[in-house]
């Protein structure tokens, strides 16, 4: 995953208590990156499942009263609204991603449909063609989202810690650690977005065959949306003449439709959370 390198270690707020324990423990573990043994997809999954856990902790820690009162006491200062405009931009690049993915799964089931009924050469070139069509897509906003995101980082580590009021650096330091965390697993899993989208050139099927007869196609390693691609290229014109190529492509389209669902309901969850934390911050800066 992500390279989280360059994460700042921060003295957390009454670091005897229970939520700042937890916000402790929660970041170390991230910051291991254990390797899953699973896809990249399933990893990524994960990654998201454990940063969820770990913006709940970090809602606990805002109930804490000296947090509230060393946030509300310094509104409209460098460091606080820097926090309120983080926490709104990941908001747009966790909703803006799952988006692309939900559009992507819609198409690979359209095209897993067709196969599947194999109900012509026509209309399984069409659900080809409109599926590569959401991959380039999905390349091009995975590409911006990059972009908007890089520049958060950016800010984020440019930013010095607010050093007037111990309490208000403590408490700005451990949300702006937590979002630098954040910005790296979205980072890693933008990144798998973009995986280029390769020209639609025939693939000798004896070279598909001698991959997939050596289960170098089903290799974890390989990216579910380059194990997609692989295959599509070796259906010329979309004709379902040949059944086993057929069926190979609806596997590794299954395969890619689980991965997607994966990625949409752990976004799912993960935007439900931002906007919670979202909401505890307006709350606490503004009433």
């Amino acid at each position: 995953m992500a390279n989280r390198s360059h994460v700042r270690s921060i003295s957390l707020p009454s670091r005897s208590h229970p939520a700042a324990l937890k916000i402790e423990q929660e970041l170390n573990k991230i910051r291991s990156g254990e390797k899953s043994s699973g896809s990249m997809t399933q990893a990524i999954c994960s990654g998201l499942s454990e940063l969820e856990g770990l913006h709940k902790s970090m809602d606990e820690l805002l109930t804490l009263p000296s947090s509230q009162q060393a946030l509300s006491h310094h509104v409209n200062e460098r460091g606080v609204d820097e926090l309120l405009d983080g926490s709104v931009r990941l908001l747009d690049v966790c909703g803006s991603t799952r988006d692309v993915i939900s559009q992507l799964k819609e198409n690979a089931q359209d095209l897993q449909s067709a196969l599947r009924r194999r109900k012509g050469d026509v209309r399984l070139q069409s659900s080809i063609s409109s599926y590569i069509c959401s991959r380039k897509k999905m390349n091009k906003d995975g590409k911006n989202l990059l972009a908007a995101i890089k520049k958060m980082d950016n800010k984020d580590r440019a930013s010095p810690i607010l050093d007037q009021d111990h309490q208000l650096a403590a408490v700005v330091g451990v949300l702006a650690e937590v979002n630098a965390i954040t910005i790296s697993i979205f980072q890693a899993l933008l990144l798998l977005l973009t995986t280029p989208v390769p020209k639609q050139k025939p693939t000798r099927w004896s070279l598909v065959s001698k991959f997939v007869h050596k289960g170098i196609v089903k290799d974890e390693s390989i990216k579910e949306l380059e194990s997609v691609d692989f295959m599509l290229s070796a259906i010329p014109s979309g004709r379902t003449t040949d059944l086993e190529k057929m069926q190979i492509a609806h596997e590794e389209l299954e395969t890619l439709q689980a991965g997607l669902e994966g990625l949409e309901n752990s976004l799912d969850c993960m935007f439900r959370r931002l906007i919670k934390t979202r909401a505890s911050l307006l709350n606490i800066v503004y009433h």
